[in-house]
């Protein structure tokens, strides 16, 4: 995974998060490296942000209600995509980077001093837009990663066929989306297909960037935005969203596949089925780096939503401003109150204590 985030540096200028609410997740167009400043140089009161298109909207809740518990601290964050939050905390241009994919042990290794804290749980969808198609498809990682390496093209194919018994496919050819950005959503998608079948989908093919296999008339989009954007004007599409994106997927006429899981089940995302995946994880290692892909029975594509944070900020008032609001975060902001719009769930109580502990580290 070091490698892959090093791939690509999508970054963005940061501006207020109420600003880009709006954007439904668009990448602001401006990149972070010539027009951002270092964390170092912001006020006490100042807390930056980058990061997670997934995380993204959730974030937003967070920040505003953050406002009636302390005004004198304003926010800002930019909806730039997994790798970028990642880069950007590493080089210091923010005192949060917002990731769905964990730092493993070789990236804590590359980035010295960095810390990675679940904040919360969430999941990646399969969407997809076919003519005449209303009814939930089944699809497995094997099916999956065919599609994407371009060994299945139409969707009345008989492998597909053969998971949907009963259901009229339509001889619609397959167009394949995936992330143009850093994205920890494509981390967990890929790490899901490998997880299935590390035949089709070989573990070097695992990442927050990676380089597609070539797949006739496949789309490239940035952002979770981008992606919901295009699959719902693109008829025969499939594409990997963010759960918080699910209602809005569902408003634009999107479908949502339930996925196999290890026992080849097959799962919808919903909050008992996140719920029961994570049962069989009761705490986080002490690092917070875990995958919880495709763990058992359950939802397959879940894991930890991470703020990645420098152990050392660049000031003791900044480092305050940062251990109060990811308190906050871990104490009230990861309830229902906030998570059940976007169809988050909450940490396992043994993992919110890991976080807590990770927190508690963190100075000047």
């Amino acid at each position: 995974m070091t490698k892959k985030i090093r791939l690509m540096y999508m970054a963005a200028a940061l501006v207020p998060l109420t600003v880009l609410a709006a954007a439904c997740g668009s990448s602001p167009s401006k990149p972070a490296s010539s027009t951002s400043s270092p964390a170092a140089s912001a006020s006490g009161k100042t807390l930056s942000e980058t990061g997670s298109t997934l995380l993204f909207p959730l974030f937003g809740s967070w920040q505003a209600a953050y406002a009636s518990v302390d005004s004198s601290v304003t926010i800002t964050s930019g909806s730039t995509g997994s790798g970028t939050g990642i880069t950007d905390a590493a080089d210091g241009l923010v005192n949060i980077g917002a990731s769905d994919a964990y730092l493993s042990a070789s990236d804590l290794a590359q980035y010295p001093g960095l810390l990675n804290i679940p904040l919360s749980v969430a999941a990646v969808d399969v969407n997809y837009n076919i003519t005449g198609v209303t009814k939930p498809l089944n699809l497995n990682g094997t099916v999956l990663a065919e599609i994407y390496t371009g060994k299945i093209t139409m969707w009345n194919d008989s492998a597909i066929a053969k998971l949907n018994p009963g259901v009229s496919l339509p001889a619609e050819k397959i167009v394949t989306l995936h992330r143009a950005d850093g994205s920890g959503s494509t981390f967990l998608f890929t790490s899901y297909l490998n997880a299935q079948d590390p035949s089709a989908w070989p573990s070097a093919d695992i990442g927050t960037t990676i380089t597609w296999p070539t797949v006739a008339g496949q789309l490239a989009e940035t952002g979770s935005g981008g992606m919901l954007s295009a699959c719902g004007t693109t008829k025969g599409c499939i594409a990997y969203l963010g759960i918080s994106y699910l209602t809005k997927a569902t408003a634009a006429g999107l479908g949502t596949a339930s996925l196999a899981d290890k026992s080849g089940s097959f799962v919808a995302p919903g909050a008992s089925t996140i719920a029961s995946a994570l049962s069989s994880f009761p705490a986080a290692p002490a690092s917070g780096a875990e995958s919880l892909i495709d763990s058992g029975s359950g939802y397959p594509i879940i894991n930890y939503e991470y703020a990645v944070v420098k152990k050392t900020q660049p000031s003791a008032a900044e480092a305050t401003v940062v251990k109060a609001f990811l308190n906050w975060i871990l104490t009230t902001g990861d309830t229902s109150k906030y998570l059940a719009s976007v169809d988050f769930q909450p940490l396992p109580s043994a993992t919110a204590s890991v976080s807590t502990a990770l927190v508690s580290s963190i100075g000047s």
